[in-house]
């Protein structure tokens, strides 16, 4: 696979098709303007995300498990932190797609489909 010699990136469980499950919760729009950990700025109306691990430019599949609605996001920042069951974070787009405001909080199944320089 072409992974295979980039392990010093991350652990190999990281590939396209590995589902992840926990909690998703989304950004505030307060954080608007300001830096991700990747450099760019948080833009409410684009589809990104952070998590704790997964290479910058990853694109996952997130479906809320409460309704079934899924996003596509590209990872372009770091988080959430705190509570280890809350695996993602969100942004207000995409939040909105997954009919996740009002709850705040939803169980999500988070699937990658593609991480940078595997394509």
């Amino acid at each position: 696979s072409a992974i295979s010699g980039c392990s010093a990136s991350g652990p190999r469980s990281v590939r396209p098709g590995r589902v992840l499950r926990g909690r998703a919760t989304y950004y505030s729009d307060r954080l608007a303007g300001r830096s991700t950990a990747s450099g760019e700025p948080y833009r409410p109306n684009r589809l990104t995300a952070a998590h704790r691990t997964l290479p910058f430019g990853t694109r996952v599949r997130v479906t809320n498990l409460n309704n079934d609605r899924t996003v596509e996001v590209r990872i372009n920042d770091r988080g959430p932190f705190g509570q280890r069951e809350r695996i993602i974070d969100v942004s207000r787009r995409a939040a909105e797609q997954l009919d996740m405001i009002r709850a705040g909080v939803v169980p999500v199944q988070v699937e990658i489909l593609s991480i940078p320089g595997d394509d």
